[in-house]
């Protein structure tokens, strides 16, 4: 890529998602990840889906809470998802379809339970509970709009990528060819792409970045899909000791996410993270999502293990 080009690229990329070379390829993303959430029936609460595409060389996790909150809902007839607990138990091929099986926990009145596990062959990738409820609109917290930027104030996410430092430039590209379903704004670069660390909350805009059906559980499933991005991250933004991607291996170990009112996931959310507590290896991250007028609309927490490559 020559200096005009980048320079050119760079401007497509900070400014408006809409009308630009990014655009074609974040909506790549999402109908990819729309058929991944097309399930096929099998009988027997079993269905079979296919991936959305490669970014990491492996399934990327929100992929699969999405799942499972998608099967999880085909399986309840009134009852809207309000909890998932999800633990991450080996990592799968994206080239290779999962099989997902639901079982009923409970039927209640107003509640129901079902246990879910995603599998490609005799290889178990995620096991999980969904539960469900038919919720009363009120009573509800009063809430105060969130003093951070409006999100068209702020970078899109690939805008860092141009301005990562060169050795990490190589590893990054995926995030612009090969970008999540979503257009995601945030006013500093990420650990990956080469920002600092800081023991801080950190905030970014996220959304769809075109209408979807009106289907509350599509809704909820696309917000689990995009509530697994950037939690790790914050987990090495905030280690006491220098760190990055080149010097350790680091995995996500389980993921929770609570709905408190239902979700428009193709509207403005702010996701706001922070790393509540670090111990040896393992780290705990903490998020709340919020609307464009500050009503909390899910928490979500997720512990990950970050261990130093020997020799890195």
């Amino acid at each position: 890529m020559t200096a005009a080009d980048e320079t050119a690229s760079l401007t497509d990329l900070t400014g408006p998602l809409a009308g630009s070379a990014l655009q074609t390829s974040v909506l790549a993303s999402l109908d990819a990840l729309e058929r991944a959430l097309d399930l096929e029936p099998l009988g027997d609460n079993r269905f079979r889906a296919g991936n959305e595409r490669d970014r990491f060389g492996r399934i990327f996790g929100g992929q699969l809470l999405a799942q499972a909150v998608s099967a999880a809902s085909r399986t309840v007839d009134e009852h809207l998802p309000h909890s998932l607990h999800a633990y991450f138990v080996q990592t799968g091929a994206s080239d290779t379809p999962v099989d997902i099986a639901v079982d009923v926990v409970r039927d209640g009145r107003s509640m129901a339970t079902r246990q879910i596990c995603i599998a490609q062959g005799d290889r178990t990738l995620l096991t999980a509970l969904v539960s469900f409820h038919s919720n009363a609109a009120e009573p509800e917290l009063d809430h105060t709009p969130d003093q951070t930027p409006a999100p068209e104030e702020m970078p899109l996410l690939q805008h860092w990528v141009h301005r990562a430092p060169p050795h990490l430039r190589p590893r990054v590209q995926n995030w612009i060819d090969v970008p999540p379903a979503l257009e995601m704004r945030i006013a500093e670069p990420t650990n990956f792409l080469g920002g600092g660390q800081t023991p801080q909350p950190r905030s970014h805009w996220m959304r769809l970045p075109r209408p979807i059906a009106d289907e509350p559980a599509l809704h909820t499933a696309m917000l689990a899909y995009a509530s697994d991005y950037l939690l790790l991250d914050m987990a090495l933004r905030n280690h006491p000791h220098p760190t990055d991607y080149a010097s350790i291996a680091a995995v996500s170990l389980d993921h929770s996410l609570w709905l408190h009112r239902p979700v428009r996931f193709d509207e403005w959310h702010l996701y706001t993270q922070q790393a509540v507590a670090l111990s040896g290896h393992r780290a705990l991250i903490r998020g709340s999502i919020r609307d464009a007028v500050g009503r909390a609309v899910a928490s979500t927490s997720q512990e990950v293990l970050i261990r130093p490559i020997p020799g890195g």
